[in-house]
């Protein structure tokens, strides 16, 4: 699993060498939906990345990136007075590799502008994390926190994930050479613990005999609240709902260049007599 974000890279660059090749870089806003969050942009993180787009067809493209991200989410900043109770929180940074396939509803030869979605395959590494009442740093996988890896509980959730990227925006060619476009991209995953949070409790004693007593701090932290209560949940209480996979998604803007010595759709039709932007012959 480790080796897929270096083959994707080393996939993509083969497939862009010597090709009408345009380069880019992204800024943006990163933020996550789940068990801690379910408002969108709240607790938004920053993102950042670069990409690479090679044109397939005049309206298609193929993109490979990759984009660094922080999303994070507490129970505190939740209006509902169970989950303020609940008292959880949680932080991320995300590192991931992309490979989309952009579809233009216009044909940017022809205009200067045009929406488009995108779809396609990612992989990501996260490594969620806490605060404790001391303000020590306390990275959760390792804890078990519902019994991971435990006798009798489900495995430990893996910190390296496959997700499917999706979303869209609008392109605008500022010149002949540079874009700009404005999009928004969804993460659907295949784990529900991208917030350390599914399902339910452990037992307090197999937690307590297996981690120590920091997972179980950390696990419940409802004791630290002044109505809280202070016993720790029974073997099996709801501490999150595994119904629903976490979502992250990234927004923000894309700015991108084509590479003098490509020769793109655009500078060929030129070169054959015609423009198609504007659908004049060109004079020599």
């Amino acid at each position: 699993m480790r080796r897929l974000p270096i083959l994707i890279v080393f996939l993509t660059l083969g497939l862009f060498a010597n090709s009408q090749l345009r380069v880019g870089v992204f800024g943006g806003v990163a933020n996550y939906l789940g068990d801690v969050s379910d408002k969108i942009y709240q607790n938004s993180g920053i993102s950042l990345g670069v990409t690479a787009t090679y044109p397939l067809t005049n309206r298609i493209n193929i993109r490979g990136g990759y984009t660094y991200g922080k999303v994070k989410g507490a129970d505190s900043l939740n209006p509902r007075q169970d989950f303020k109770l609940r008292n959880l929180s949680f932080q991320t940074s995300i590192s991931e590799f992309s490979l989309v396939a952009e579809i233009n509803t216009f044909d940017m030869n022809y205009k200067r502008w045009s929406p488009f979605i995108f779809g396609g395959l990612a992989v990501f590494h996260f490594n969620p994390f806490t605060y404790d009442q001391q303000n020590s740093k306390v990275f959760l996988q390792p804890l078990s926190t519902e019994g991971e890896g435990l006798p009798g509980y489900q495995k430990p959730y893996a910190l390296t994930q496959f997700a499917l990227p999706f979303g869209g925006g609008v392109k605008y060619d500022i010149s002949e050479s540079l874009r700009i476009s404005i999009e928004i991209g969804l993460r659907k995953l295949f784990t529900d613990y991208l917030d350390d949070l599914s399902k339910t409790y452990p037992d307090v004693n197999d937690l307590l005999m297996a981690k120590g007593q920091q997972a179980v701090d950390i696990s419940y932290r409802g004791d630290e609240v002044a109505s809280g209560n202070p016993a720790f949940p029974s073997k099996g209480w709801d501490r999150g709902s595994p119904k629903n996979k976490d979502y992250y998604y990234f927004s923000g803007i894309h700015l991108s260049l084509a590479l003098p010595g490509g020769e793109n759709e655009r500078s060929y039709n030129s070169k054959m007599g015609k423009n198609k932007r504007y659908g004049c012959p060109t004079v020599f």
